[in-house]
């Protein structure tokens, strides 16, 4: 069989995903050892036995709704390549928008002090160590296996020196304070749980997912803490659901009701990234 028909075969078997022909180019990369380039220039090859073999027992899984991220192990994120585990959060494009944020506002240069709350792989974390080379970060997640992982992509990624983590339901173990404070929190209501992607509901942490009957409980518990951690002139971004940027602007002017405020849209343009700047108003 050819590299090209086993690609086919592969998108025909997930046919029930809206992605089937990128699923199935994504895993036959990692199943055959491709690059893009070798992906289109040896379409017509024959494939080893051994290799098909492991592409097709990738298929299977993508198939029972596996994440394609969590069955390769990695995920592109700000141009970084982010390990991945099982029930630990995939970091997702729209998430490059905290990002931005903090970079549209805050010099390369500056030697700023991050701190990364419920750091998931460490994705938020690394772009911005990579985006600000004098910048040193703390990761802190309340689940252990994702403060190890944050570990591991702290050290592959060249970061580890300008880094440290640690095990902490948000604030409780944190007593320093930080020119910059991203999340991408649980947002999701917990009535919605039967509508989400069963890639997301069967397969990620529901810590990182469910966030109360409103889906606001966590923006209520970092934002009740985050002016004691934030220092003078600083930085907030929290990620945003749908439909979150008015209730969680109202929760955030009473906890910094001089502070100026902002919503940054994602690429698809929905509001994503909610800014606390006390270096304005």
């Amino acid at each position: 069989m050819t590299l090209d028909a086993a690609i086919r075969g592969g998108a025909r078997r997930l046919s029930s995903s809206p992605t089937a022909m990128l699923d199935a180019r994504v895993l036959a990369k990692a199943a055959f050892r491709l690059d893009d380039v070798r992906l289109i220039t040896d379409g017509g090859r024959a494939v080893a036995a051994g290799a098909r073999a492991v592409f097709d027992a990738m298929i299977d899984r993508r198939a029972n709704g596996e994440p394609v991220a969590h069955i390769i192990g990695r995920r592109e994120f700000w141009s970084l390549d982010i390990e991945v585990a099982p029930r630990i959060l995939v970091p997702r494009a729209d998430s490059e928008a905290l990002i931005e944020a903090v970079v549209r506002r805050r010099d390369e240069e500056a030697p700023l002090a991050i701190l990364d709350l419920g750091c998931g792989s460490g994705a938020l974390l690394c772009a911005l160590l990579a985006s600000f080379p004098n910048a040193t970060g703390l990761g802190v997640d309340i689940n252990q296996d994702a403060v190890a992982l944050t570990a591991r992509n702290l050290d592959r990624l060249g970061l580890a020196a300008r880094s440290a983590f640690l095990e902490s339901d948000w604030f409780d173990a944190v007593d320093a304070r930080f020119d910059v404070i991203v999340s991408n929190p649980p947002y999701v209501r917990t009535g919605d749980r039967d509508i989400l992607p069963r890639e997301v509901r069967d397969f990620e942490d529901a810590r990182a997912l469910f966030a109360g009957a409103d889906g606001l409980d966590a923006y209520r518990a970092i934002l009740a803490e985050a002016p004691a951690r934030v220092a003078p002139g600083g930085l907030v971004v929290l990620e945003l659901g749908d439909g979150q940027a008015g209730p969680v602007n109202e929760i955030a002017r009473t906890a910094f009701p001089k502070a100026s405020t902002a919503v940054v849209a994602d690429m698809a343009g929905r509001p994503r990234a909610f800014v606390i700047d006390l270096s304005h108003g």
